[in-house]
């Protein structure tokens, strides 16, 4: 399995994956112009890309889907609320509530709880190797965590600094508690706590996902963590901060 960011922030988000016989993105939420410069950059071909799965239907996550899917006709998975809510004109799509195999690839959703109508994380295993996808949440109900632990890679969101956040005069106080809320985002301190508690002895990777331009910093996102981890005597240090403009390392599992 293959695993890059292309693109990671309140501008855009897209997530390129790969196997043998798939080529997938979950979100794609910047101009379809864009996405295909990215894709090339990796040197991967945007018609090869089979299999879109959608988080929710926030514009940052489906900017660029209809213009991507009429000129390359992937498959698009996600639910009835999201496409609805998204006000999307594809000629057709597939319902994914529940774990589905698309080949030798299993597909499981993760409801999260973010405000919009649905939304969803996933995880995608293959020839035993394992990815987490958790984005746009404001909470991670403990009830999946038994899914959810010792996977090979986690993309996790990192969204927000409470302090800068709160410090932070251009944003009115009602966006401040909304963010802060169980259908915000998760803060660094969140996302951290969380990971403390999935990372187990198969992971190999974490990129720290969804940062905010003006309430965070990839420095103390990163120092959260590692903090965190340090006091619960976990021993982990291959972290990635994902970024809005440059594509991540790709990384092979």
């Amino acid at each position: 399995m293959i695993v890059t960011v292309l693109a990671s922030g309140s501008k855009g988000n897209c997530i390129y994956i790969s196997t043998n016989n798939h080529h997938i993105l979950i979100d794609v939420g910047m101009t379809c112009i864009s996405i295909e410069r990215k894709l090339k950059e990796i040197n991967v071909n945007p018609s090869d890309i089979d299999t879109i799965l959608v988080t929710h239907a926030h514009k940052d996550h489906i900017a660029g889907l209809d213009v991507f899917y009429k000129k390359y006709k992937p498959t698009v998975y996600l639910t009835d609320n999201i496409y609805k809510e998204a006000n999307l004109k594809l000629a057709s799509y597939k319902i994914l509530i529940e774990s589905i195999k698309l080949d030798d690839i299993l597909i499981t959703p993760i409801p999260t709880s973010h405000d919009a109508k649905d939304s969803r994380g996933y995880i995608i295993e293959h020839n035993n190797k394992s990815l987490v996808y958790i984005t746009d949440t404001g909470y991670l109900n403990s009830k999946y965590f038994d899914l959810l632990k010792n996977k090979n890679i986690y993309i996790m969101e990192s969204n927000h600094d409470v302090e800068l956040l709160m410090n932070n005069e251009h944003y009115p106080h009602n966006i401040k508690i909304r963010i802060l809320g169980d259908e915000g985002h998760l803060s660094n301190v969140d996302s951290s706590m969380y990971l403390s508690k999935l990372i187990g002895d198969n992971t190999k990777k974490v990129f720290l996902h969804h940062l905010s331009e003006e309430n965070n910093t990839p420095d103390i996102a990163l120092k959260t963590l590692k903090e965190t981890l340090i006091k619960k005597n976990i021993e982990f240090d291959n972290i990635s901060v994902a970024s809005q403009n440059e594509i991540s390392e790709v990384v092979t599992i």
